[in-house]
């Protein structure tokens, strides 16, 4: 039976997943609609769909798998389930956060502003980058699939079972997470020196542009601001998403503290939700996309509840839609 706490944290968590599904998967469809019209595939929309979906899908898998450790955990004591949700994690988790550091390498080469003679370098070769780390994402699968095949299989020869007790050593057992993964750690080491740079990057360029404008604001040192936002808001809601996944990983070691799993559950599905709306604010073509949506949804809303005499008499675009059908013959 489930304590009030636990019952309060399953229930956000739930709400969250809802969000994200339905954050991201707007993300996803407007994309693939530009995708579309435009009959061509950008760089930034390529990234943005797949992290869109990938986000999709690790909402799903610790969801999943959170009910399962929760209200059945015994699904788990037989089987291979456990093995193929490892296995799934493993790809689709290295997978999101591949998209989120090739979202910040391509902002960062676009938006920063230094004069090393590297970075200068990397920024002139930009459309060049996302294979380079395709293939790193790829040699991190490789690395990784092993070392989850080796910790499932010593847990089943030393439990006799594919349950999660341990008999190892903590120290031992936190060693094998540690290496297993080595992957997630480079990339998402990768992703944080990116988003500082180009956070030290726009601060800069903002105390520049500050001590040289007088009188009014200068709306190029307002969009600075917003940027500076958005990014430290990401740089938050990721860190949170690896506190949540240590403490899931810290859950193992004692699996009678219930609680402490749904916190770390509730805590890993903050980063894939919201950052789906920081996005959608923050970039101009879905922020617009949203908009419309909202206006299209008001509408309908509109000419659901009022009577046609009342619609007619409103203000705004929908209004004389209904207004012109009315009078058509």
């Amino acid at each position: 039976m489930l304590s009030v706490v636990e019952g309060l944290l399953i229930c956000i968590a739930v709400s969250q997943s809802i969000l994200g599904v339905l954050g991201n998967g707007f993300i996803g469809f407007v994309n693939c609609i530009d995708c579309v019209k435009n009959k061509k595939v950008s760089m930034i929309d390529f990234i943005l769909t797949g992290l869109a979906t990938s986000r999709i899908c690790l909402i799903l898998i610790i969801i999943v798998d959170g009910f399962i450790r929760i209200f059945s955990p015994d699904m788990y004591s037989s089987g291979n389930l456990i093995d193929y949700i490892s296995y799934l994690w493993v790809i689709i988790n290295q997978s999101n956060i591949w998209f989120a550091t090739s979202l910040s390498i391509f902002y960062f080469l676009r938006i920063a502003n230094f004069s090393h003679h590297i970075f200068l370098w990397l920024k002139g070769r930009i459309n060049r980058i996302l294979p380079l780390l395709m293939g790193s994402l790829f040699i991190s699968w490789l690395f990784t699939f092993p070392q989850v095949v080796k910790v499932l299989n010593d847990q089943k020869a030393e439990n006799g079972n594919a349950t999660w007790l341990f008999n190892e050593q903590k120290s031992e057992f936190f060693t094998k997470q540690i290496l297993t993964n080595l992957g997630v750690i480079l990339l998402s080491a990768l992703f944080l020196i990116t988003c500082f740079l180009l956070l030290i990057s726009l601060w800069t360029h903002s105390r520049r542009m500050q001590l040289n404008v007088t009188g009014l604001q200068d709306s190029r040192s307002e969009a600075h601001r917003k940027a500076m936002k958005v990014l430290i808001s990401f740089i938050i809601l990721f860190l949170l998403y690896l506190i949540g996944i240590a403490i899931e990983i810290a859950y193992f070691t004692v699996p009678e503290n219930k609680l402490l799993f749904i916190f770390g559950m509730t805590t890993t599905v903050v980063y894939p939700w919201g950052h789906s709306f920081i996005l959608i604010l923050g970039n101009s073509k879905l922020k617009q996309a949203s908009l419309t949506a909202l206006q299209r949804f008001k509408c309908y809303e509109t000419r659901r509840l009022l009577p046609a005499a009342q619609t007619g008499m409103g203000r705004n675009g929908c209004s004389r839609r209904i207004i012109w059908r009315r009078r058509s013959p």
